[in-house]
């Protein structure tokens, strides 16, 4: 399943409030984000962290040369975990013609 990110609302510190495009929602808290030494380290100037904005069903920063991945903050937000290993439709009508298919999915 593909999942976007519809809605993000502020709600403290560094939590906010997803909601997804299959209807479910939850709280992240990306405090965590700042104690890593990468490019997350921007979360630390707190006006920057408020400036995030969903773009293209994820969340973004800045010019959006920063994002975090929908289904990290699927997990996060639901603790569900994602299910990379389920197979679209268009897989499994390709797969009888393409049998080798699988070593590039």
């Amino acid at each position: 399943m593909y999942f976007e990110i519809k809605t993000a609302e502020y709600i403290d510190n560094y939590r906010l409030k997803l909601s997804f495009n299959d209807g479910n929602s939850g709280f992240v808290d990306l405090s965590s984000y700042l104690n890593q030494n990468n490019v997350f380290e921007r979360f630390a100037d707190k006006e920057y962290f408020l400036s995030y904005r969903v773009e293209f069903g994820t969340l973004v920063w800045g010019d959006g040369e920063l994002d975090i991945a929908p289904e990290h903050l699927y997990y996060l937000a639901t603790g569900k975990v994602v299910n990379f290993a389920e197979k679209s439709r268009w897989y499994n009508n390709q797969e009888s013609q393409f049998p080798y298919l699988s070593l590039f999915l």
